[in-house]
């Protein structure tokens, strides 16, 4: 399994590289760190390339790898590429497309507040148009140790625990204990009572998502989330240090490609860990639907 991994030289870059490692550790996954570089042109009027400039870019580029590449422990397989474009974001999509990546790595922005996500204009654009997973690590994450558990956001909608498919492989993959979550605002207010009628629409939701699933002998536990907003839910969640959240794309993705809905917007204000971002109808690397074994799963 290769993950590529959108590097830049400042610290959006090494929350990317971190989380990275952390992810290739549990699979024995290697690493292909990317730089982008402006592609020059001498047709670009504003500012003409200088003689020279474009490999005076790319030396830099290349030095900026090879200090990545030496924050890289030794168990991680890592190489680096430089690569020429005009948009971050296709040129990153394309790399990972031609690698055959299993994920795609980037950091959030760095204007937010430490250990949550502040999307960019090349995250945004990943989030709503690449035909891998997008892994985002939150501003200033610093660990390097293997993850520790898996959860899956769980829609509510019809198709939505589609997602489980693929948490149930990278969870028998990584050998992971995976947590199932949906995610029940209460009504502007309400007291908890008032959320009974979700809450149990929630927990059949659950039941019918792991019915018939094959968990490949990770144990699983079922967790239902609520709140006066989504926000507020996410808040009520316990939270590994280790741990990421893995949700599906929403459901006006183009099949094979990434969207990030809404709610998944929503829920990004409030995670303190990594979000893995699905696209719709994903099917990992021998992936495929099997028959689940429901003893193992825990509410």
């Amino acid at each position: 399994m290769r993950y590529v991994v959108g590097y830049s030289a400042n610290a959006r870059g090494r929350d990317a590289v971190n989380l990275a490692i952390a992810l290739a550790r549990r699979q024995n996954a290697s690493l292909d760190l990317v730089m982008v570089v402006p592609e020059t042109s001498p047709y670009n009027v504003v500012h003409p390339p200088a003689a020279g400039y474009q490999s005076i870019v790319t030396d830099q580029a290349q030095l900026w790898l090879a200090e990545a590449l030496a924050l890289i422990p030794a168990d991680v397989p890592a190489q680096t590429h430089v690569r020429k474009g005009e948009s971050e974001a296709s040129v990153l999509i394309a790399a990972a497309e031609e690698l055959a990546a299993g994920l795609l790595v980037i950091g959030a922005g760095s204007r937010g507040l430490f250990k949550r996500f502040t999307i960019g204009p090349v995250a945004s654009t990943l989030l709503h148009a690449a035909t891998v997973p997008v892994a985002l690590a939150p501003q200033g994450y610093d660990r390097t140790d293997p993850i520790t558990r898996l959860t899956c956001g769980v829609g509510l909608r019809a198709g939505a625990e589609d997602v489980l498919d693929v948490a149930a492989a990278a969870a028998g993959r990584r050998k992971l204990p995976l947590r199932l979550v949906s995610l029940v605002a209460l009504d502007g207010g309400g007291a908890p009572g008032g959320a009974k009628g979700p809450r149990e629409h929630a927990d059949e939701r659950l039941a019918a998502a792991v019915k018939g699933r094959v968990f490949h002998g990770v144990p699983v536990e079922l967790a239902v989330a609520q709140g006066r907003s989504i926000e507020d839910a996410v808040d009520h969640l316990a939270w590994e240090d280790g741990e990421v959240l893995l949700i599906g794309s929403s459901r006006l993705a183009r099949d094979n490609a990434l969207f990030l809905g809404s709610t998944a917007n929503r829920i990004l204000r409030s995670l303190p860990v990594p979000m893995i971002v699905v696209p719709r109808s994903y099917k990992s690397v021998g992936q495929g639907r099997q028959s689940i074994q429901s003893e193992e799963v825990n509410q």
